[in-house]
């Protein structure tokens, strides 16, 4: 299934000596280089950083007020329900930042209002609901009398769900981290890190954190209330985090480090000793300990997410992660830990009868791979999905037609769902056609959000992010839906080749494995986005006393999901050095030298030091591409231009200036590739070309005011018969020229002549030419045009600069 891929190693900067001794400093029995380099590499470059980021005791975290008057409307209402003991409903979401959350407010909401007659919590079924607020669900909380919805990890763009609630007489307080709505919702507070720039150490909060600083300013604000002190919310709060991936800087490594020591803390004491024993006996049968950002990201997160991937309703989860109910905890850790041994077997037998259909498929004239069965089960489809892109190189959607249903679930890699088509009309009129669901995954810095977006008139349901979406469409749109994707994606890509690609950051040798290298990277601990766990490259190495065996759940039974464990050796040591590769068999190793790239673990339960094999191929095809990326600094929605910043660093760089938000990421990808071909018209590091995003999150206005200015605009021109040039007219009503054609289109049915004069546009208006009829319709699609455009700036003004630089990374190769 998996094609060849390309290897890259990242272009090493050697940190300056200072830099190193710093680092040397918490890396005692070892030389500290390793670690200084990726710090530097990271952008982690003084003191100062160096410090707060590896000791979060010497980090100043923000207070939860920083949310400014959105959190006092949010503490003002809460304390309202508390003078008036009003109920309370906490509604949550299905995976683990949203289960986390949920548990996050259940238990310290619960601190201020009594559990389960005052304080209920509603989480929607994955498999029969979608994410977010819901009428149904909402006309069952006002059954049960609550006056307050406190969302966690949703809501913020279910805006008619929020007016509903407010016709019962039920108030919503939002937290979330998702993507903002146009407007304000009519909420009684919306708490949400996406109103902050994005440089605030409160901006890449996931929806736990939200609501964790939601319930540390209740505690500030009636301080001698709560029974139980605000910590020990942290390792729930760590748990939620890592899992979403969030990119983990600012206040958000804080609490994960702070969490992770409260984990590994209570999981040290007996188990009817522990403030979270259902969080105990999960770890213990999963085989971790707690100390390790992996025990969640391994080991927490996917029992979590599993539930509501094979059982739809995960209510009880939240009951697993608060209770201290021994007995009732270690039930329902079993639980959870059957429904993962059942979500690996389905996902075993996903991946196989994939692999079966790809044998089907020309890669070599395949832009996107669509699939689809009947029998596939929609809620492994996603990491099944995602596992294809990496091995094939190419964005994969994985469609069950099991039966009617709502988009599939596209969570994951921290996703964004906002859904962008809902035709009502096809699900009243075609209720009894066989709908197909599923999952999307990307790779490569292929932009599925803009993939799938340009075919929603196949689609019933779309929503999602760049990286992952969920969707649902007609069986028999499937064929159309295909050849449209696969047909935008190749004009998009042009002569570019799609190709799975894996990079290493350090190249090191059997001997370097151990103790002294784990501690040192561990300094870079907890990893996640933007600051991922280190890959180390080891040439010409070979394998040794390789098994392969299925797992086995806690009862002994084995499940159909497989790992090989192997020794490795080089040249560089007499001893050989253990390691494993999940998924795999040992067959699949290669016979004789070899170079692989692998991550550097310890194993807490066969207390061992062991490598988790990431790829492997034979020496003979050992070719390194070393990157050479432009130097992109990130001055957006600050309040000097970049030419005012200044572009030089440490050495002298000439650098390029966007100070125009793109609309799309060719207009990105044009400036990125612009940049490579200078760099590489150049040699050295004296040379690095330096790329500075200087845009500002554009202040729009209105779609129908920019569209009113159009008209008086052009109404005025024809009544002075003066001339305008196309630049003057797009600087006066700040849109783009695409979007300024579907404008001149409308105007035309509205009775204007737009006729061209040298450089310049010559408008004039009968309205006796107007075609009433047609016109509505084109100055629908030319709002609509406004609205994308508009949109898409918001998304360029705050999308993660780890995300622009994987785009350059790409197109470099």
């Amino acid at each position: 299934m998996a094609e060849q891929q390309q290897w890259t190693i990242t272009a090493t900067e050697q940190p300056p000596e200072w830099f190193i001794q710093a680092v040397k400093q918490y890396t005692p029995a070892s030389s500290g280089l390793y670690a200084a380099q990726l710090l530097w590499q990271r952008g982690i470059k003084d003191r100062q950083q160096l410090t707060a980021f590896i000791n979060y005791k010497v980090y100043q975290p923000a207070s939860p007020f920083e949310f400014g008057q959105e959190m006092y409307l949010a503490i003002a209402r809460l304390r309202q329900a508390y003078n008036t003991k009003e109920k309370i409903a906490i509604w949550g979401d299905f995976d683990a930042d949203g289960i986390t959350a949920t548990s996050v407010l259940w238990d310290g909401l619960g601190q201020f209002f009594a559990q389960n007659t005052q304080l209920l919590y509603y989480i929607p079924n994955r498999l029969k609901e979608s994410h977010g607020l819901n009428n149904q669900g909402i006309d069952n909380l006002a059954k049960e009398g609550c006056k307050l919805i406190v969302t966690c990890d949703t809501g913020s763009t279910n805006v008619e769900e929020i007016i509903y609630a407010k016709q019962l007489g039920i108030d919503v307080i939002v937290t979330d981290h998702h993507t903002l709505p146009a407007e304000r919702p009519p909420v009684a507070a919306i708490i949400n890190p996406r109103y902050f720039p994005k440089e605030h150490q409160l901006f890449n909060l996931s929806g736990v954190a939200v609501a964790y600083k939601l319930v540390e300013a209740l505690y500030q604000s009636l301080p001698n209330v709560a029974k139980y002190p605000l910590e020990d919310l942290l390792d729930l709060v760590a748990v939620g985090l890592i899992a979403d991936l969030v990119q983990l800087s600012g206040d958000c490594r804080y609490l994960a480090q702070m969490g992770i020591q409260r984990l590994q803390e209570d999981f040290k004491q007996p188990a009817v000793a522990r403030r979270r024993p259902g969080v105990g006996r999960l770890l213990e049968l999963c085989q971790k300990s707690g100390d390790r950002p992996t025990d969640i990201s391994f080991g927490l997160g996917p029992r979590i997410n599993a539930v509501s991937r094979i059982q739809g309703d995960a209510s009880f989860c939240v009951k697993l992660l608060t209770s201290r109910d021994v007995k009732r905890c270690n039930e329902l850790a079993e639980v959870t830990e059957l429904a993962n041994a059942r979500r690996k077997s389905l996902q075993k037998d996903v991946q196989a009868q994939v692999a079966q259909k790809l044998t089907q498929l020309d890669l070599s004239t395949t832009s996107v791979i669509v699939l689809e069965d009947a029998q596939w089960p929609a809620g492994v489809l996603g990491l099944v999905a995602g596992q294809v892109a990496q091995e094939t190189g190419r964005p994969t959607i994985l469609l069950s037609t099991e039966g009617a249903g709502e988009a599939g679930e596209a969570g994951g890699a921290g996703g964004e769902i906002t859904s962008l088509s809902s035709n009502s009309e096809l699900r009243t009129q075609n209720s009894e056609l066989i709908l197909a669901r599923g999952s999307a995954r990307s790779v490569n810095s292929v932009d599925l959000y803009q993939l799938v977006k340009e075919q929603a008139h196949l689609l019933h349901r779309f929503g999602g992010h760049p990286f992952a979406a969920g969707l649902s469409l007609l069986v028999e749109n499937i064929p159309l839906f295909t050849a449209a994707i696969n047909q935008q994606l190749r004009q998009s890509l042009g002569s570019t080749t799609l190709t799975p690609t894996v990079q290493a950051d350090l190249t090191v040798t059997v001997a370097d494995l151990g103790k002294e290298l784990f501690l040192e990277l561990k300094l870079l601990e907890p990893c996640g986005m933007g600051n991922p766990v280190p890959k180390l490259l080891i040439q010409n190495c070979w394998f040794e006393n390789s098994w392969h065996r299925n797992q086995q759940d806690w009862q002994g039974k084995k499940v159909q999901y497989i790992k090989a464990e192997f020794d490795i050796r080089d040249d560089s040591s007499r001893s050989a050095f253990p390691g494993l590769w999940w998924g795999h068999y040992k067959d699949e190793l290669p016979i004789g030298r070899c170079d692989c790239i692998a991550e550097l673990d310890y194993n807490t339960f066969k207390k061992r030091y062991e490598i988790r094999l990431i790829a492997v191929r034979s020496s003979a095809n050992s070719a390194l591409t070393t990157q050479h990326l432009p130097l992109i600094l990130d001055l957006r929605n600050q309040e000097h231009s970049a030419t005012q910043h200044g572009l030089n660093l440490s050495y002298p760089l000439t650098g390029l200036i966007i100070e125009d938000c793109p609309t799309n990421w060719d207009d990105l990808r044009m400036w990125l590739r612009r940049c490579l071909a200078i760099g590489r018209s150049t040699s050295g590091l004296e040379n690095q070309q330096q790329l500075a995003i200087a845009w500002s999150k554009p202040k729009h206005q209105p779609p129908n005011q920019i569209w009113l200015t159009l008209v008086g605009i052009a109404k005025y021109l024809s009544r002075t018969n003066q001339l305008v040039t196309r630049g003057q007219l797009l600087e006066k009503i700040g849109i783009s020229d695409q979007t300024l054609l579907v404008g001149i289109k409308a105007l035309k049915y509205l009775g204007f002549t737009v006729k061209r004069q040298d450089r310049s546009l010559q408008i004039t208006w009968n309205p006796n030419d107007s075609v009433e009829n047609l016109a509505d319709e084109a100055v629908a699609r030319f709002l609509a045009a406004v609205r994308e455009e508009q949109f898409q700036q918001e998304y360029f003004a705050e999308v993660p600069l780890s995300t622009i630089v994987a785009i350059a990374s790409y197109d470099s190769k």
